[in-house]
């Protein structure tokens, strides 16, 4: 069964490298590698991958952000199964493997992810409570905080279809806007197992370059309650959006943003009102 790998990348002509490397060593046969460069600079652009193998397909766009590089990879897909790399995480070499056998060992879940190993400046980084995985209904767990990572999940392209793929515009967040669309719908599958590494710390990542990234957030909470959710989850999303607008509110002050401070003052009263 065709699982088709998808690897955004800008300005990483280097550390990409090491992610096609994961890719290529997976111990699952039926695999097409998608890299999609999103407009990269001229100096950091990759070379056309003419040695690789006949598995990797390469597209260059314009820089649209990394959203609508994912969108575009899965666009062009052929496999059943869609699985997301970020271009600076690497694979364990069984972990497609491992997802799979789960999800046809499980047919109750048509999505699944894994633990994951992080590290910050080469240094081994232990994970904070609040980010312990689990599966199943996860919706109410993926309320706080960006449970998922992108390079984690497998799941089948007609639920990625049917969810419309990352929200283009959101320049960061897309990810956890998009797991809190998955998992109002769907039952997770989790392998607690760390077959993800994750690489942090550097100045080019999306997080160190927006400030207050709850803005991004609160944004798809709302569009959360424009859908026909449940009392309970109706509730949990507005407690949530609540507490968001707080944090907001509260880094405005901090940094001197008073008329923006009065606009989350606002919204935060309105999502407690309902």
């Amino acid at each position: 069964m065709l699982i088709s790998v998808i690897i955004p990348v800008y300005n990483r002509r280097v550390m990409v490298q090491e992610a096609i490397a994961s890719v290529l060593a997976q111990d699952y046969p039926d695999i097409e590698l998608i890299i999609v460069e999103d407009g990269s600079d001229p100096i950091h652009r990759m070379s056309p991958p003419r040695t690789m193998k006949e598995m990797v397909r390469y597209y260059y766009r314009p820089h649209r952000g990394v959203a609508s590089a994912r969108n575009f990879g899965a666009s062009v897909a052929n496999g059943t199964y869609l699985a997301f790399l970020d271009s600076d995480d690497l694979w364990d070499k069984h972990k497609l493997v491992k997802q799979l056998r789960l999800l046809k060992e499980h047919p109750e879940y048509r999505v699944c992810y894994t633990n994951e190993r992080w590290y910050l400046r080469g240094e081994h980084l232990n994970q904070s409570a609040k980010h312990a995985k689990q599966g199943g209904w996860i919706f109410k767990r993926c309320l706080p905080l960006c449970l998922i990572s992108a390079s984690s999940i497998l799941m089948e392209k007609k639920v990625f279809l049917d969810l419309g793929g990352f929200d283009e515009s959101l320049p960061v967040c897309e990810d956890y806007d998009l797991w809190l669309r998955l998992t109002l719908k769907y039952q997770i599958g989790y392998i607690d197992e760390p077959l993800v590494f994750k690489r942090g710390g550097r100045p080019d990542q999306l997080s160190k370059k927006y400030w207050g990234m709850d803005r991004f957030r609160v944004r798809a909470l709302e569009k959360l309650l424009k859908q026909k959710l449940d009392d309970q989850k109706e509730n949990w999303v507005r407690k949530e959006l609540a507490f968001k607008y707080s944090v907001l509110i509260k880094g405005c002050w901090k940094h001197g943003r008073y008329f923006r401070l009065l606009y989350y003052w606002f919204r935060g009263r309105m999502a407690l009102r309902g």
